[in-house]
């Protein structure tokens, strides 16, 4: 499968899994303080290309997502649960852990992202909904982010994620009520 847009990762061993996967290229940020020129060589690969942002699901991985994303618009952004990131040996979380298959699968949900504007979901609704600041919340924001494919968020990230990916108030109502039968049925 050929990615026509530039995938930003964070090392040479997110690179050569990247490549395992896909026929890609890559930009590597070389750790989560990503100075001007990776910023400079993202925005010249946004314009002429499009960029995916394929970062780890952990802190560092975030905070590189959220520093592009600040001065780069437009990005388009993969995630990998966790789960399917965890290295063999259980000591380490990345990209370069995940199997080819995981990584083709995050790469398409990047590339379908909608660019539609669909009604926005407030605050409230996240309150209401019982996905920030309750009993359970966590685990209900968890199962959202696998539903939705949009990964992990705190209370804080989440309507700023459902926003980025343009989640819609039907698509997120959906992904509520199989998070909330579940929870009933456990």
């Amino acid at each position: 499968m050929k990615i026509k847009e530039i995938i930003v990762v964070e090392g040479k061993d997110d690179t050569t899994a990247i490549k395992r996967a896909v026929d890609a290229d890559t930009i590597e940020t070389n750790g989560s303080a990503v100075n001007q020129a990776t910023i400079e060589k993202v925005r010249r690969a946004q314009e002429t290309r499009g960029v995916i942002i394929f970062t780890d699901p952990d802190f560092p991985g975030e905070k590189i997502r959220k520093t592009i994303t600040e001065k780069v618009s437009g990005c388009k952004h993969a995630f990998l649960p966790k789960e399917v990131a965890i290295a063999k040996n259980g000591k380490g979380v990345g990209v370069e852990h995940a199997h080819p298959e995981a990584i083709v699968e995050a790469l398409k949900d990047a590339q379908m992202m909608r660019e539609t504007i669909v009604e926005e979901i407030s605050q409230e609704d996240l309150v209401t909904a019982g996905l920030i600041g309750g009993e359970g919340s966590k685990e209900r924001r968890i199962k959202l982010g696998m539903l939705l494919k949009i990964g992990y968020t705190n209370g804080k990230q989440l309507h700023k994620r459902l926003m980025m990916f343009q989640i819609s108030k039907q698509e997120f109502a959906q992904a509520l009520s199989v998070v909330l039968q579940e929870e009933q049925n456990e």
